[in-house]
């Protein structure tokens, strides 16, 4: 058998710098995962209130229309399933139509 020969100093360091990024990955992948997420989630939450925001604020804006349509058409509407009753005009310093000879 062949006897192995000894590491050099570049191989012995790059097992080192093996473990090291290793442990960079254990250590620092969990936040950095973590940010990236809440990132998205507060995107997605942005996202989320401004349609909700214009969702209500459409609604209301159709409410208030259709209102304002329909107070308008019952403003304008006559009943016309009961009479009118309009009172006499009262004459103006006591004078009737036949006193001042306008009906003969």
């Amino acid at each position: 058998m062949r006897e192995e020969a000894p590491a050099g100093p570049v191989k012995a360091g790059a097992g080192a710098l093996g473990v090291g990024a290793a442990a960079c990955v254990a250590c620092c992948a969990g936040p950095i995962v973590g940010a990236l997420s809440a990132i998205g989630i507060a995107s997605v939450t942005g996202y989320l209130v401004a349609g909700s925001a214009a969702l209500v604020v459409g609604v209301l804006a159709a409410v208030l229309v259709v209102t304002r349509r329909r107070r308008r058409a019952n403003a304008c509407a006559a009943p016309t399933d009961t009479p009118t009753f309009v009172a006499a005009p009262v004459p103006i310093g006591g004078l009737t139509p036949v006193a001042t000879g306008a009906i003969e």
